[in-house]
């Protein structure tokens, strides 16, 4: 997806066919919409005037102005939100609602992460917007699911990485400096609950196909994040094996972690005996054909034995010279790179993984405040008929919300003023 996408129609998108509204904010739900905006839906994302998204305040860092100085509106927004447009409805109002729910009536898919049964008394619940349209796949985001004890809790990703085991399994181990649970850089459970979400729509529009009806979507943040123990999780299961944090060493590959360089760090992947004993061959030593080291296995039960020696090796050469001669042998090497040095890396430039967009000013913006050029992460989702477009910037607050209500209800300017006047929008 690069900048010369934003001319692509709309109607070439994979799901260019399909209505989205969305109700969600933060960040499992967008990531969510903004996959299948990237695919073409037109996502319409409903916020609460004045406020809008929380992560439109998450800052620093923000938004710069045209001199450079900070503006009050935080990069966080942007990296879920592109490819959508803002409407601002109060949905506390009964007049909010029933445009919601005419919305509603309109869409395929309505995506929400508010905490359960909390949309009910707006009468926006599964129940209530099926009930107008049975063909409406509706997906629930929450910590905890529909069900269950917790079913009321408000969850968030640092409390659900804590409480999945994620954390235990994540830094350095006990007695290390630095040791203790530690959470992981992203918040990774929004994300992946994004993903299986974007997963289970398209699952459920697929069922549609078949059956014509829609259903009710329950996406839990603690059910995805024991998913995605995988490993960790099948050893505890099935062996009983209670995993322990070992900083960035695998518990089940060796050698499959940094080393030290003559110049810094690098990472080893190495995840089978023949790319060993490539390594042992370009590092020129025997120890492939010691017993101790030819099969993994072995190599995993004398790692305090093999790893000092390794790391004593790698510090005779720079990383680059250790990347140079590895990558000829293919077996996996590289920097530990910054996240700066990770978009100037020239495979990431190839790829075209940084987009930028116009952002034209609009919506409620404070004067002077417009923000002009926003840059992102390019979708990785690459499909060769119908790729990912860039066809919206992240919308300022509203930015779409006399559009939007002319192009699909119908409403004039005189009772969009009438609305505004009565704070409903």
């Amino acid at each position: 997806m690069t900048a010369a996408d934003t001319s692509s129609s709309a109607a070439t998108g994979a799901l260019s066919h399909l209505r989205v509204l969305d109700l969600s904010r933060v960040l499992a739900g967008p990531w969510c919409t903004q996959n299948l905006a990237d695919m073409g839906a037109d996502v319409i994302k409903i916020e609460k005037p004045g406020d809008g998204d929380d992560t439109r305040h998450w800052g620093p860092p923000f938004f710069p102005d045209a001199e450079g100085k900070p503006t009050s509106h935080a990069c966080y927004f942007a990296a879920c939100n592109r490819n959508k447009r803002s409407v601002t409805v109060d949905m506390a109002t009964p007049e909010g609602q029933r445009l919601i729910r005419e919305l509603a009536m309109q869409s395929d898919v309505v995506v929400e992460n508010f905490k359960t049964g909390g949309l009910k008394r707006y009468g926006l619940d599964y129940e209530s917007l099926s009930a107008l349209n049975p063909r409406l796949i509706y997906c629930s985001v929450t910590g905890f699911g529909h069900t269950g004890p917790y079913a009321p809790r408000a969850g968030y990703d640092l409390l659900i990485q804590a409480m999945s085991g994620l954390m235990s399994i994540t830094g350095h181990a006990d007695g290390e400096p630095g040791g203790g649970p530690m959470r992981v850089g992203v918040a990774v459970i929004d994300l992946f609950t994004g993903m299986y979400a974007t997963t289970a729509i398209l699952g459920a529009l697929e069922a549609r196909h078949r059956t014509g009806r829609g259903q009710h979507i329950d996406m839990a943040l603690l059910d995805v994040a024991m998913a995605v123990l995988a490993n960790q999780g099948a050893g505890f299961l099935n062996a009983g094996n209670v995993p322990r944090r070992q900083g960035n060493t695998h518990p089940s590959v060796v050698p499959y972690q940094d080393f030290p360089t003559q110049d810094g760090n690098m990472l080893l992947a190495i995840g089978n005996d023949g790319q060993f004993a490539r390594f042992c061959e370009v590092a020129g030593v025997d120890w492939a054909s010691d017993e101790r080291f030819t099969q993994n296995a072995g190599r995993v039960i004398h790692r305090d034995t093999l790893i000092p020696m390794m790391a004593a090796l790698t510090r005779t050469r720079s990383t680059a010279e250790w990347v140079r001669l590895l990558e000829n042998k293919a077996v996996p090497c590289g920097p530990i790179n910054h996240i700066g040095q990770a978009f100037d890396d020239e495979q990431v430039r190839a790829r075209g993984l940084r987009v930028e967009q116009e952002r034209y000013p609009g919506g409620s913006m404070p004067a002077g405040e417009a923000i002009n050029r926003v840059v992102s992460t390019a979708s990785p989702l690459r499909l060769s008929d119908t790729p990912a477009t860039l066809r919206y910037a992240p919308p300022a607050l509203g930015q779409h919300t006399d559009e939007v209500l002319r192009e699909r209800l119908g409403l004039d300017a005189a009772k969009l003023q009438e609305l505004r006047g009565k704070g409903v929008l």
